[in-house]
């Protein structure tokens, strides 16, 4: 482990214009935290930094599409997700926002340095612009094709599918958002940052001299950006929401949201260093201090070439020493979409899974897109709960403590003397601080998470091999012995699964009756960690057993949401050929009732229908099985189509057929009347 010293932990600010969901805390927010709880365990000097990121186009965009104020959905939406960061254990030494007047400042006062010191570039351009709309396009409000990878639904600043960063007027085929129209070129001025000129110190700063411990997908996407040749980047937009441009001239332009929200990051320092009495910029200035970005792959161009240019030409920071970008987290095979509601939202998770924070913790960080794309499945979250969490730690943890309770009421027993498999057990122990601390400062969670539960595994291997249930009744002080063993491994995984399962560490710690005082290098350095006659409590369910019904409910849930999607991008079908009054005319639809309802012999979508058409009570076969019950349907009144042929269905003669109709969520629906009528009264 290293020697102590400070940390600036930064993870990127969330736009504030939705709830956050799992691929957000699988990629930044659960590494960042798990980092910085094993650098305050092992008695660093860490500011874990965040906020919410107000000033972006999307903001407006939703407040537009709800019919309120860009102010309301950022009051909205930053509580949610704040509230959602303290529910799942994110340590954030300070959230803020970045509409605090604290920002405002630092963010207005640090583009004036600039200014002033000659490193824009002041030009007047062609921009899109939508003059239905009478506006701009800036980033967001237009959609293209990605010039790079041909997506069709590209943004002005940034394509989601292959992550590449451009102009907006780089697209091909551009639209407006706002109005869906082809938009025209009109000169407006803006400042740019010459990135160019910062492309010398971005190779030797980065590709060269962080070859050895940067990313392969990091140090690959920025050598990229820089062997294509760096190009002049505007910092500023014409728009009515964000941060006022503070130089003349300037009127109606505000700040790029990603020249302005990095920047959140040490105004958030900056307010939590006055609230706690510190000084910010021994975060920001101090060479001792390693600045660490915690992003997704998709932020790599911003925090590795924009903000980094940007303070190299402010002068006087430091920094970051590293970018541990992580890739993508799909969901069930399909990339996550908040547009799409294909997303496991947080504040939902707890609806379902109240108190079970650490089974997603967990979940997300052994299956972590640290070096790819990943996929998150609820039959894996099952699995790791059940197969890992409960079987492995949670089944150790119970079996020491209640043979404890059931043998000592309770107390510590004093050990006797050590057999090489106690020693054995206990050097083991000793050595895991060690082993999952290099994993955590190589940014491998993935890895670090499997090195804790192997620590559970010793702790269940131990005491089946020594088998203290069954010694009991030849040898009682071997078994003193045994189990005080045992009680060192459980106080060792109390302590040192902190970082990964917060919540269960508080209670285990709860259990075993222990505070806080316990650190990360006692677990190697101290040979007693749990004293002899110290009293535990009773046990309690660590985690508890996620059943297949439960898991069912999910995917049902996520089924019925892309039955949604697919319905609501459901094409309609074009009208049929014309045909001749006459021929309307042939049809006999008639209101009838269905009396009787089965289900066709091996067949999974039809049913087979008594019906009461007023003139005769006939056999209509119908696909709607899948939809609905057979006691569902008795007694409802439909449309029928009288006069069609009959024909055999699965050896049923059909004599006729029910009118239905799509529903926007994927399923049937009966065409009936409003109120009650006569069976055989006519359709007109």
């Amino acid at each position: 482990m290293s020697t102590p010293k400070r940390y600036t932990l930064t993870a990127a600010l969330p736009y504030t214009n939705g709830p956050i969901h799992i691929g957000h805390l699988a990629g930044v927010y659960v590494p960042g935290d798990i980092y910085a709880r094993y650098l305050r365990a092992t008695g660093n000097d860490v500011a874990y930094i965040c906020g919410s990121d107000e000033h972006g186009v999307a903001i407006p965009m939703r407040a537009k599409k709800e019919g309120v104020t860009p102010q309301e959905i950022i009051d909205k939406y930053h509580g949610i997700i704040k509230k959602s960061f303290q529910d799942f254990g994110i340590s954030f030494d300070n959230y803020s926002r970045t509409s605090a007047k604290i920002h405002h400042k630092t963010a207005s006062d640090f583009f004036k340095k600039l200014y002033e010191d000659g490193e824009f570039i002041e030009e007047v351009t062609e921009q899109l612009y939508d003059a239905e709309a009478d506006q701009y396009l800036a980033d967001r409000f237009v959609i293209g094709t990605c010039p790079k990878c041909g997506n069709e639904e590209s943004y002005g600043d940034q394509c989601e599918k292959c992550g590449t960063s451009h102009n907006a007027t780089d697209l091909i085929n551009p639209k407006s958002a706002i109005t869906g129209n082809v938009p025209t070129l009109k000169e407006t001025k803006h400042w740019f940052l010459p990135l160019d000129k910062h492309e010398d110190f971005l190779r030797e700063w980065i590709i060269e001299g962080h070859k050895n411990d940067w990313k392969p997908n990091v140090l690959g996407q920025v050598k990229s950006w820089v062997d294509d040749g760096l190009r002049p980047r505007a910092v500023t937009r014409d728009l009515d929401w964000g941060i006022p441009v503070p130089v003349e001239g300037a009127d109606g332009k505000v700040l790029y949201v990603w020249f302005d929200a990095p920047i959140g990051y040490i105004s958030a320092t900056k307010e939590w260093a006055e609230r706690e009495g510190k000084n910010w910029e021994d975060y920001w200035k101090n060479e001792d201090t390693q600045l660490v970005h915690f992003i997704g792959k998709d932020n790599i161009v911003f925090h590795c070439i924009i903000f980094p240019s940007m303070l190299k030409a402010h002068g006087g920071y430091i920094l970051p020493e590293n970018v541990p970008a992580n890739e993508f987290l799909n969901l069930e095979g399909n990339k996550l979409s908040t547009s799409k509601n294909w997303a496991v939202w947080l504040h939902e998770y707890l609806e379902d899974f109240p108190n079970q924070q650490d089974v997603l913790r967990y979940t997300l960080t052994a299956n972590a897109p640290e070096n790819k794309d990943n996929d998150f499945t609820w039959k894996d979250f099952q699995a790791k709960n059940n197969n890992e969490l409960v079987a492995i730690f949670g089944n150790f943890i119970n079996r020491v403590v209640v043979l404890t309770n059931k043998y000592y009421n309770g107390v510590v027993p004093t050990a006797g003397d050590f057999s090489e498999e106690d020693k054995d057990a206990l050097h083991q122990l000793q050595q895991f601080p060690e082993v999952i601390g290099k994993s955590i400062e190589r940014y491998r969670f993935r890895e670090a998470s499997q090195e804790l539960m192997n620590l559970a595994r010793l702790g269940n291997k131990y005491l089946a091999d020594e088998e203290p249930w069954k010694v009991i009744k030849q040898d009682e002080e071997r078994v003193k012995t045994i189990m005080n063993v045992a009680l060192q491994i459980a106080t060792g995984l109390a302590v040192l699964c902190e970082p990964f399962l917060p919540f269960t560490s508080t209670k285990l710690k709860g259990i075993l009756n222990i505070d806080n005082s316990l650190t990360w290098t006692d677990i190697t350095e101290k040979e007693v960690l749990l004293d002899a006659e110290h009293q535990i409590g009773k046990a309690e369910l660590l985690f508890a057993k996620i059943e297949d019904k439960t898991i069912e409910a999910q995917l049902e849930k996520l089924e019925a949401t892309k039955k949604a999607n697919e319905a609501a991008n459901k094409t309609v079908e074009p009208q049929k050929e014309t045909i001749e009054f006459d021929d309307f005319t042939k049809m006999d639809m008639r209101v009838g009732t269905i009396l009787e309802a089965e289900k066709v012999a091996k067949a999974k979508k039809l049913l087979k229908l008594k019906v009461d058409v007023g003139i005769d009570v006939r056999t209509i076969v119908s696909g709607i099985a899948e939809h609905y019950k057979p006691e569902d349907v008795v007694g409802k009144q439909v449309t029928v189509l009288c006069n069609l042929a009959p024909r055999k269905i699965r050896g049923v003669e059909s004599q006729g057929m029910i009118l239905m109709a799509d529903t926007p969520e994927g399923g049937l629906a009966f065409v009936e009347p409003q109120q009650k009528v006569t069976n055989g009264e006519q359709i007109c």
